[in-house]
């Protein structure tokens, strides 16, 4: 082990008591190996001479194996911890970016609106200006104050009535000014006097007629209140972590927690490689530090990322549920052979403990029969047989353990990365739902619908206006009383034609006609639209009402929100840097809003499970399936609105988020390995006429040999594809070993194949059963070995004849377990007779087309050891 990673293991361990336990425990039965070792060198060197390479053997392995073991759990909980963290981390960075893209835009279409452009220049007088932005106000609810100021930066108007402002001094205000877009500023303004920072977003205001600046105007962004509201957001999730927003100077500019972080501290940062175990106030953290990704071109406020800590020792306490527990077992067992591809320690360890179960099959196999009266030997075989059965089960639960660290650490990142998704996709379309109600006040609009065609240029080039600055739209359209569209943005569609003189749909007027207040919106339900080229879209309409405010209602404006472009950049950004994920948005009926995954495009069905069908809002799970014949773990999250959006005001359309990522294929063996995980036998009390015997399985069934013609247990995977002179079933030849050097060579026999008639898939569990008798060797190869099990005599019984192979094989059968598992014991004598058979011999015991291409007549003793 590497000492760096010795270091690491060592700091962590103490912290780790699920990690800590399993190494005691195999601290424990390495000791008891030595002692095994120790114990037969010293009472029996003689009589155990046969057993103590096999003793040796496993307690190098054993050692090899604890060592590794206990690292990999120490490296998969760390990274599980981190992986959470870290997504944790990318949420509040990413949220708040994306939400102040959308304010850049705000104030640079706000600071053109006409009406406030003519009273900051003294054209107009303040009360219709007071109620204009407070009807914004009601609209953007993410604003906590509105102000319009002059060129001497005197207050001519304000909303927020609470926390009167008459001038500033601030130089944000000549910076704006002197500039030609917005400007961002973030600390303390007398524009917000008493809060210890504020968010402006700040933009000149010209002239109506000569074009010169008169005036600036600042938005307050309800920064604070729209912090609370991510870190509320994750007030379901574990609580031992605590989220920040940092500044370019790792001070904190938000917490989740003023009270453990406060506001303005300054924290160590893990950024760029640096170490996740951070100290901050006395006290050990693991830190995840993260940078926006940005968004349609604006990166967030420069040095700004989001941070979780997590106290060293409260991140590795056991969680009550177990990710593997609630598995079906045949899932659990496929997912673990592509082991492989998630976690190649796991895979390691797997193995290696595979070798050593062999070892002590092995030692069970040569411990078992009569010691003749070597009293001293059989203490050190029966001490074998018990710490074998205990490092069994050490092993299957350690390896459960790193498993479900393993395991669950994908689940929760993909149910926090589908929590992400829904959360961006209600934060943008509030944003919709806003933008199509405010625009439908401008006064170009609603003269254009008052006065007729003569306004359709001006209305057109502020709808221009709009949509370059609000880029997420494919076009904007305005449409009369009869539903004739009279302006747009980009009104040419990709076949050539024009939207200008089409009409919107009949429902979606009716409905637009019919909305009560300025405050009401319509959405149309998702579909293919005509307005965004026949690509399935949602558009939000708002009525627009007369100049003259007597309510009624002229047309509407729709906003043709870019869905395919939009949804598809969400999904995209989260599942960048995952190669074997996809990502998904279905409404309640499984149609796809959007995708991923070029096999499942939008409009095409996907059946959802029951439970996530039935998701409530802002619910999420996470769970490992199989889905497209892929073994998978599945995060769902059902969308819960944002503010009032899909909340209080009357819109509902809710939409799951679902991520996919794939571990490998299907595994048609996985059932069956479950079954045989699942197996337990159980010994009855040594006696004079019990029989010990060596199971094994084939398939899902138990198998069982007299233990003493039983020589060993070898790998498959050391099987040599050479050529067996085309005899029946033959797979191969593999060497034995003594002390490093090849003593002999066996024929390996598929017995599988023999008894059920098609070949076995040889797996890494695989495994080859070295039989003798009558001087004469061969391997079996089986699927995975078992144990050494003492059987009373009074379960043993005489098996029927039967004509096939199996009947004849199968010479007696153990009832064990209290008569719940039958046992098929082989009969050596009839399988060597067969498996040595001349090959033509063996060729007419064959189906016709089996016997086919059999010509060779090597037996297979020419290769025996």
């Amino acid at each position: 082990m590497p000492s760096n990673a010795l270091a690491h293991t060592d700091t962590l361990m103490p912290f780790m008591r699920n990690v800590a336990r399993c190494e005691g425990a195999l601290r424990e039965l390495n000791l008891m190996w030595r002692l095994i070792e120790a114990s037969a060198k010293m009472n029996c060197p003689q009589e155990a001479h046969s057993i103590l390479p096999m003793v040796a053997a496993t307690r190098e392995g054993f050692q090899r194996l604890e060592g590794d073991l206990v690292t990999s759990l120490v490296q998969e909980s760390m990274g599980k911890v981190m992986a959470e963290i870290g997504t944790h981390a990318r949420h509040v960075i990413d949220i708040v970016v994306r939400n102040l893209y959308e304010r850049t835009a705000d104030v640079g279409f706000l600071a053109t609106d006409q009406e406030l452009c003519r009273f900051v220049a003294g054209t107009d007088n303040a009360r219709p200006v007071l109620a204009r932005l407070r009807e914004y106000r009601s609209k953007y609810t993410v604003y906590d104050d509105i102000l319009l100021l002059d060129l001497q930066g005197n207050v001519l108007a304000q909303i927020d009535e609470n926390s009167p402002v008459e001038g500033s001094r601030d130089p944000l205000l000549a910076q704006t000014l002197q500039s030609q877009g917005y400007v961002e500023t973030f600390r303390a303004t007398d524009l917000r006097p008493g809060k210890p920072h504020a968010l402006i977003y700040s933009h000149r205001m010209l002239h109506p007629r000569t074009g010169e600046p008169v005036g600036v105007l600042c938005l307050s962004f309800a920064f604070q209140e729209e912090m609370q509201g991510i870190f509320h957001s994750r007030q379901n999730e574990d609580q031992r972590n605590i989220a920040l927003l940092l500044d370019a100077d790792n001070r904190v500019i938000a917490s989740a927690d003023p009270l453990w972080v406060a506001v303005g501290a300054r924290v160590p940062v893990n950024q760029h490689g640096a170490s996740p175990l951070l100290l901050h106030g006395g006290r050990t953290y693991l830190t995840q530090t993260v940078v926006a990704q940005g968004y349609q071109d604006y990166p967030g406020p420069p040095g700004w990322r989001g941070q979780v800590m997590v106290p060293i020792e409260l991140a590795f306490l056991a969680q009550a549920n177990r990710a593997i527990d609630q598995l079906e077992p045949a899932i659990a067992q496929g997912l673990l052979a592509h082991a492989h591809r998630f976690c190649p320690p796991l895979y390691d360890i797997v193995r290696a403990a595979d070798t050593i179960r062999r070892v002590v099959w092995n030692g069970q196999v040569m411990s078992a029969g009569p010691s003749g009266g070597a009293q001293k030997l059989k203490a050190v075989l029966e001490q074998i047989g018990e710490t074998g059965a205990r490092t069994n089960e050490v092993f299957d639960q350690s390896i459960r353990d790193l498993y479900d660290t393993v395991l669950s650490s994908s689940m929760r990142d993909s149910e926090f990365l589908t929590q992400l998704l829904v959360d961006l996709l209600d934060r943008n379309l509030y944003e919709r739902a806003n933008d199509c109600r405010w625009w439908a006040q401008a006064s170009v609009l609603r003269t254009l619908l008052a006065d007729g065609a003569q306004s359709a240029a001006a209305a057109c080039q502020m709808l221009e206006h709009i949509n370059g600055l609000y880029t997420v739209y494919t076009r904007l359209v305005v449409y009369d009383r009869q539903g004739c569209i009279v302006a747009a943005s980009r009104p040419t569609c990709q076949d050539g034609s024009s939207v200008l003189g089409t009409w919107v749909e009949p429902a979606t007027l009716a409905a637009v006609l019919a909305l009560p207040s300025t405050q009401s919106y319509h959405v149309t339900p998702w579909g293919p639209s005509p307005l965004d080229d026949g690509k399935s879209t949602c558009v939000y309409h708002a009525a627009i009402r007369a100049p003259d405010n007597d309510g009624s209602v002229l047309g509407g404006i729709g906003v043709v929100f870019n869905a395919s472009g939009e949804f598809a950049a969400m999904l995209h950004g989260a599942v960048a840097g995952k190669p074997n994920t996809v990502a998904v948005f279905v409404d309640r009926h499984g149609e796809i809003l959007a995708s991923t995954d070029p096999a499942r495009p939008v409009g095409q069905h996907l059946d959802l499970a029951a439970d996530m069908q039935a998701l409530s809002a802002g619910a999420s799970l996470a769970r490992a399936m199989v889905h497209d014949a892929h073994y998978c773990i599945v995060g769902c999250s059902a969308s819960n609105g944002y503010r009032e959006f899909k909340v209080s005001d009357g819109y509902r359309h809710d939409v799951l988020a679902l991520s996919f990522e794939s571990f490998g294929a299907v595994q048609s063996s996985a059932m069956d390995a479950a079954h045989r995980q699942r197996t337990v036998l159980v010994s009855d009390p040594p006696a004079t006429d019990s029989q010990e015997m060596a199971t094994f399985f084939v398939d899902t069934g138990l198998f069982a040999l007299d233990t003493q013609g039983v020589l060993e247990a070898l790998p498959a995977s050391a099987i040599a594809t050479v050529s067996a002179g085309r005899l029946p079933y033959c797979v191969g030849a593999l060497a034995r070993k003594a002390q490093g050097n090849i003593t002999g060579y066996v024929w390996v026999f598929d017995l599988g194949h023999l008894l059920r008639g098609t070949p076995s898939q040889i797996t890494p569990h695989s495994q080859v059963i070295v039989l003798e008798h009558d001087g004469r060797r061969i391997g079996l190869l089986v699927n995975e070995l078992h144990g050494v099990t003492t059987f009373a005599s009074h379960r043993i019984m005489q098996a029927p004849a039967l004509g096939h192979y199996s009947g004849q094989l199968v010479h007696r059968l153990i009832k064990a377990n209290q008569g719940q598992v039958l046992v098929q014991c082989l009969d050596v004598e009839k399988l060597m007779s067969i498996l040595r058979r001349p090959a033509e011999a063996a060729a007419r015991a064959l189906p016709d087309d089996a016997a086919a291409g059999v010509a060779d007549t090597t037996p297979a003793h020419r290769l025996a050891a």
